[in-house]
């Protein structure tokens, strides 16, 4: 009997820094947590690692505790790649069936998605991850297992995603700086996705909005696959620095505010007073709706933007399965409500679920996304086609080994 393959992941955030070891439970029943633990994050810089050498020391401080609650250890992790320099482009590859049956084989998926990926890219730039959207056959669409189907020509519709390569090479130092292997660098915003949506919701037309501390990362996803990414440069930070500003305190009593008072911000109008009491020992005192003037226009200009984003790929308030609303920003009081009034979507909270015994809780997302993905790697399981391995080679970010 073959035995149940232990995981490792970690996110590596703008506020926090968190990784979790799982063992998946036989019979599809979910994931075992065996150990975890976070750490507030440094050296971080709006999603991307800016000083690897300080990041690095976090990850093996933070891996270290995690390994002493399970009992075990670990030397390789999947981790998020994340932050504004991540780009989204579609492609397209055509080539000839390469068998006399003219059966389609698995090579032949092989190289048209090699063929769709011959676009030109800056110097500093690389791809990152392939989605394959849809396979056409003699020009017949939306097929999306072409193996052992028959025809003359091949085509393929990609969506590449990119990002700089210096950001990815940095992210993958601190790994290593932390005596680790990296199993794989998956994209935040999908892995988050990963965790959240149904593949019902997948299939109809979704928008998941991960809303974290430097950054908010959206993905849409449609028939199935994913159609388009993004980050976007603003988080639960800059509300938090805005209430600093506003409200002239120190950041560690504007997160308290944020999130003591944060039914505040999308609630109705009052004229409540609060009082706190300063670190310095000085009471200060502020009006609720000095909070809301404050902070709600911050969520405003993210919604604005992801509203943009929507219609750059004409999908603006078209998605029937509506918005999927996840990471620690997710849990703002009312802002399930305010993004279906703002988007003109259904809307609903997105939580990781069957990892026990973690709780559900939208900061875990991408965490436990990045656990399914890993899964979905080790097994092969990429929607159909038997990706394992070949995805391997063309990732550009691929096994980063420790010296």
């Amino acid at each position: 009997m073959s035995k149940t393959p232990i995981i490792a992941a970690i996110d590596v955030g703008t506020g926090t820094i968190k990784v979790i070891i799982v063992q998946k439970q036989p019979e599809e029943t979910g994931f075992k947590v065996l150990g975890r633990a976070e750490h507030i994050s440094s050296g971080m810089r709006k999603g991307v690692v800016a000083d690897p050498e300080k990041v690095g020391k976090i990850i093996g401080s933070v891996v270290e505790e995690a390994q002493r609650e399970a009992g075990t250890e670990v030397d390789e992790v999947y981790a998020n790649i994340n932050g504004v320099h991540i780009f989204c482009l579609s492609s397209k590859g055509l080539i000839s069936v390469s068998r006399a049956d003219q059966e389609i084989a698995q090579e032949d998926v092989e190289r048209v998605i090699e063929a769709a990926k011959t676009f030109s890219l800056p110097v500093n730039k690389e791809i990152l991850e392939i989605f394959p959207r849809e396979f056409i056959i003699d020009r017949e669409k939306g097929i999306k297992n072409p193996v052992g189907l028959h025809g003359v020509r091949l085509e393929t519709e990609i969506v590449a995603v990119g990002g700089f390569i210096s950001y990815t090479k940095n992210l993958s130092q601190a790994i290593l700086n932390a005596d680790l292997q990296v199993s794989d660098l998956v994209l935040g915003p999908t892995a988050s996705a990963r965790a959240v949506l149904t593949p019902q919701e997948k299939e109809l037309g979704v928008l998941v909005v991960d809303f974290g501390a430097g950054t908010t990362g959206i993905s849409v996803y449609e028939e199935g696959n994913l159609l388009y990414t993004s980050v976007l440069p603003v988080g639960t930070n800059n509300i938090r620095n805005d209430i600093a500003i506003g409200l002239r305190v120190d950041i560690e009593t504007a997160e308290f505010i944020k999130n003591k008072f944060g039914e505040s911000i999308l609630g109705g109008k009052t004229t409540k007073k609060e009082k706190l009491k300063l670190t310095s020992g000085e009471e200060f005192s502020f009006e609720r709706k000095e909070l809301k003037k404050i902070a709600e226009p911050r969520i405003v200009e993210i919604f604005d933007e992801i509203e943009k984003e929507l219609k750059k790929i004409s999908r603006n308030r078209l998605l029937p399965a509506g918005v999927v609303l996840t990471g620690g920003g997710a849990k703002t009081p009312n802002l399930t409500e305010f993004a279906r009034e703002k988007l003109g979507l259904p809307s609903r909270l997105g939580v990781p679920r069957r990892f026990f015994p973690l709780e559900d809780d939208p900061a875990l997302s991408t965490l436990c996304g990045l656990v399914l993905c890993g899964m979905d790697l080790e097994e092969g399981d990429l929607g159909g086609v038997n990706f394992k391995g070949f995805f391997s080679k063309i990732k550009k970010f691929f096994r980063v080994f420790i010296p």
